[in-house]
C-alpha cells in the first residue's frame, strides 16, 4: 500500500494527541508525520511509534510535499493555514468550525455520507463532536423511516474545551472537597459539581453557538434540510465523553425493537440496552473507545411516531480525531485523495 505524509497541526492539544494515537493505533499508510503547533509549543518533543518527533511552529512552508494535513488548533488558524496546505497540494481536514458551512466544503461522517469527500476541493471539514454522534444514531433509522423532528439535549465534556479545561475541573474539585472557593477562568461559572447550559456564545435567536451548530450540521450530513432541529447543549463536570437524549419524531411510528435491531447492524453503533440489569452507555466506560453507543430506547410518550433513546461517545476520538482519520481512510479507499 502507498504511504502518505501526513501533517498534524495542533500536534500538542488534546485532540492533537488523540490524532497522533488513533494513526499509530489503526496502522495509518504513513511515511512520515510532520508536528505543527504554535511558537509556543515548538521544540516539544512527542513520540509516534516509539519515534520522539520534534513538534515545529507552523508556517507556510510546513506543508510542502504534505499529502494529508489534520488540523486541530482553532478556527482563526484554520482560516488561515488551511487554503495554503491545501495550495500547497495537501488535503486538509479540519477540526474546526472554520468551513463547516461552506457550500464548496465537505462536511463528513463516514458512516453517513462518505460520498460527499468525493467532492472536496482541498478542504474537508469535520463537523462538531456532538452532531458526529447524533447522526451516527439517527442516520441508519431515518433511511428506514424518515425522520421529521429532532430533539436533543447533550451534556457535554470539558475535554471539548480543551486540556485547560481539564486542568480547571480537577483543580475545582479539589478546592470544593477541601472547603475552598473556587474562581472560574475557563467557563462564566464554576464548573465542579455544577452543570452550565451554555457552550460557545448566545446568538440573537437565544440558542447558543454550540447548539445551532448541531442544527445546521444535522441538515447537512443528513442532506435532510426538512428536519425540525432543536438542542439544549450542556457542559458537565465529566472529563471525556459527550452524552445526548434525543427525541426523535418519524414519519411513521417505529417501535424501539425495530430501532434497535437496526441499530444493531449499523456502521460505528454498539447497542447498550438493558434496564433489567442497569445497562445503558455512560461516558466513563465509552472514554478511549471508537463506537457511538446507544441504549435506553424507548417509545416517546408524547407522540405516536416518537422515540427517545441515550447517545454516547468519546468527544476526543469519535467526535473529533477518529472521524478525520476516517475521513482519510475513505479517501484512500476509493482513490480519491
Amino acid at each position: 500500500m502507498k504511504g502518505y505524509k501526513v501533517a498534524i497541526v495542533g500536534a500538542t492539544g488534546l485532540v492533537g494527541q488523540e490524532f497522533i494515537k488513533v494513526l499509530v493505533q489503526r496502522s495509518f499508510p504513513m511515511t512520515s508525520v510532520h508536528l505543527l503547533a504554535s511558537d509556543r509549543s515548538a521544540g516539544k518533543k512527542l513520540f509516534v511509534s516509539h519515534q520522539e518527533i520534534e513538534v515545529k511552529e507552523t508556517a507556510p512552508e510546513s506543508f510542502k510535499g504534505i499529502d494529508i494535513a489534520l488540523f486541530s488548533a482553532g478556527a482563526e488558524i484554520s482560516r488561515y493555514f488551511s487554503p495554503i496546505a491545501a495550495q500547497s497540494g495537501a488535503v486538509v481536514i479540519d477540526n474546526s468550525s472554520a468551513f463547516r458551512m461552506g457550500p464548496t466544503v465537505p462536511l463528513v461522517v463516514p458512516e453517513v455520507n462518505p460520498e460527499d469527500i468525493r467532492w472536496h476541493k482541498g478542504i474537508i471539514a469535520n463537523p462538531n463532536c456532538s452532531s458526529i454522534q447524533v447522526v451516527v444514531a439517527l442516520y441508519p433509522l431515518h433511511k428506514v423511516n424518515p425522520i421529521k423532528r429532532i430533539i436533543a439535549d447533550t451534556y457535554q465534556a470539558v475535554s471539548g474545551t480543551g486540556s485547560v479545561a481539564v486542568e480547571e475541573l480537577t483543580t475545582q474539585a479539589r478546592q470544593v472537597m477541601e472547603g475552598q472557593n473556587t474562581t472560574p477562568h475557563v467557563y462564566p461559572h464554576q464548573i465542579a459539581f455544577n452543570v452550565l447550559p451554555e457552550i460557545d456564545v448566545f446568538l440573537d435567536n437565544g440558542y447558543t453557538k454550540e447548539e445551532w451548530k448541531m442544527v445546521e450540521e444535522t441538515r447537512k450530513i443528513m442532506h435532510a434540510s426538512a428536519i425540525d432541529i432543536s438542542a439544549t447543549c450542556v457542559r458537565v463536570p465529566v472529563f471525556t465523553g459527550h452524552s445526548a437524549a434525543i427525541h426523535v419524531e418519524f414519519s411513521q411510528p417505529m417501535s424501539p425493537d425495530e430501532a434497535q435491531r437496526i441499530l444493531t447492524q449499523a456502521p460505528g453503533v454498539k447497542i447498550l440496552d438493558d434496564p433489567a440489569i442497569s445497562l445503558y452507555p455512560q461516558p466513563w466506560s465509552a472514554a478511549g473507545t471508537d463506537e457511538v453507543f446507544v441504549g435506553r430506547i424507548r417509545r416517546d410518550a408524547s407522540h405516536p411516531n416518537g422515540l427517545v433513546m441515550w447517545v454516547v461517545a468519546d468527544n476526543l476520538r469519535k467526535g473529533a480525531a477518529l472521524n478525520a482519520v476516517q475521513i482519510a481512510e475513505e479517501m484512500i479507499k476509493r482513490d480519491w485523495l
